[in-house]
């Protein structure tokens, strides 16, 4: 299983139930607040009433009679009043009277007639014994879910309690208010849930992104690309990019030098072999002095070919040991083919080379020109060892999309069939036609690598009609 998916389903496991405990809770939690304000309202409503009712009484004013007469009228009122999503259409709080026993004196919705015992009920007991009397009562049996909240208020007349007035509301309209909140709750819980998941799958990815990043350049090193180290900052994961680079740098290198050991042991064996051979001769009496000449020349030129086999490794093992560019230039390819032509003049003339050019002088690129002119070079040089005397080489340079390409074509005898696989190969060399001589089999190798270096390409396959093209591609400035 991927980290990602690991990641994230080790983040529902415990976002799901606290979601849900908050959630439920929040609900349970509202409930409580509606009725906490509900309660709270019914204090004032019922204090204000009883002292109404108390001064009447004290004025003696009060009859049972003209106060059921005035509920009567109000229960029968019917209005039209808009509480935001709920209509409110008719009063429907309840308030009856008690005396000092508790027994009922007036009730304005005539559940209970006057005489009835009350002195039991918490409202009205604890008022009576001076304390907050208030309780919640399911008053109609087929209404189970609904109940109504009563809250008492002691009736004081020259500072003695002469009874009680309770103000008693349904939570009908209280149920609406909670059901409609719910629904938001649970809309706003739903969005919240859909922005956590979009939020979370894309911290995953934030997360495990680098880790992608990590595992395409472990496969891409697995491969044997040349390809750069991403750069993962300061992170716990940039640490363990920077560890497994050194790791495989460490590797390569001794790789790389075991290889390089072997591979110029063998290539120097042949010209040592050989000076050595000569040497010896030499060492005998009697030798014509033709053939000393003859012998010193080939000691000479033995000597060069290793030099120049040591020079071509040690520039390409620094080539290979770099992991980027350190310079990067605007280079015109226009002037840089031609240095390359004026640099190869004398073996141009002495061929007898014929040169066409077909250069778009609007073909630029940025890189290190120097390892550019460097690469375009050995591919020339290559061109004109294998084309026959009197014949010609083509040279374009074009673009296309976003690269620009070099194309050096010649008219030689094309690449042998065994080679083509194995032309870009370290030391492996084809004899030129006219000398039969090979060559170090280090320059395409070399040309590779700065092919790489600068993101682009190098292959090389034989004309349509004659002769080999080498094609160079680089990405255009």
């Amino acid at each position: 299983m991927r980290l990602r998916t690991k990641l994230l389903i080790t983040y529902f496991l415990f976002f799901i139930p606290a979601f849900f405990y908050l959630t439920a809770g929040y609900q349970d939690e509202l409930k409580f607040r509606y009725l906490e304000g509900v309660e709270e309202t019914l204090v004032d409503e019922s204090r204000i009433l009883a002292g109404l009712i108390a001064l009447e009484m004290e004025q003696g004013e009060f009859t049972a009679e003209e106060l059921g007469d005035m509920f009567k009228a109000v229960y029968q009122d019917r209005f039209n009043a808009r509480i935001y999503q709920l209509i409110k259409t008719r009063v429907d709080t309840r308030t009856y009277i008690t005396d000092t026993r508790g027994i009922l004196i007036f009730d304005s919705f005539g559940w209970d007639t006057p005489g009835t015992d009350y002195s039991r009920w918490r409202d009205v007991l604890l008022t009576l014994q001076g304390e907050y009397g208030a309780r919640s009562s399911k008053d109609d049996p087929g209404r189970p879910e609904m109940s109504t909240l009563y809250v008492a208020a002691p009736l004081v007349v020259n500072g003695e309690t002469i009874g009680v007035l309770t103000i008693g509301k349904p939570t009908e309209n209280i149920n609406g208010f909670l059901k409609l909140a719910k629904k938001q709750v649970l809309k706003r819980s739903v969005i919240a849930a859909l922005l956590a998941l979009v939020l979370s799958i894309l911290a995953m990815f934030f997360i495990t992104r680098p880790l992608d990043h990590l595992r395409q350049y472990v496969k891409s090193v697995r491969e044997g690309n040349q390809t750069d180290r991403p750069s993962f900052g300061k992170s716990d994961i940039g640490d363990v990019g920077r560890a497994f680079e050194k790791v495989r740098a460490d590797l390569e290198a001794k790789e790389y030098i075991e290889a390089y050991v072997q591979s110029l042991t063998h290539e120097i064996k042949s010209p040592v072999a050989a000076i050595a051979g000569a040497s010896e001769l030499l060492a005998e009496e009697g030798v014509p002095v033709a053939q000393k000449k003859r012998f010193l020349s080939n000691i000479k030129g033995e000597s060069k070919r290793i030099q120049v086999l040591v020079d071509r490794m040690l520039a390409l093992c620094a080539l290979e040991h770099r992991d980027a560019l350190e310079h990067r230039k605007p280079v015109c390819l226009t002037a840089l083919l031609n240095d390359v032509l004026m640099h190869n003049e004398q073996e141009i003339e002495n061929r007898n080379l014929l040169i066409i050019k077909d250069l778009d002088p609007e073909c630029n690129c940025v890189g290190d020109g120097f390892l550019i002119n460097q690469a375009v070079q050995n591919i020339f040089q290559n061109a004109v060892q294998f084309s026959p005397k009197d014949g010609k080489i083509s040279i374009a340079l074009k673009r296309r999309k976003e690269n620009v390409i070099v194309e050096i074509t010649d008219q030689g005898p094309g690449i042998p069939e065994f080679a083509r696989e194995k032309i870009f190969d370290r030391f492996f060399s084809i004899q030129r036609p006219d000398t039969h001589k090979k060559s170090t089999g280090l320059g395409l190798n070399f040309v590779r690598e700065i092919a790489l270096l600068h993101s682009g390409s190098i292959h090389v396959e034989n004309n349509s009609n004659r002769g080999a093209k080498a094609v160079l591609i680089l990405p255009a400035n």
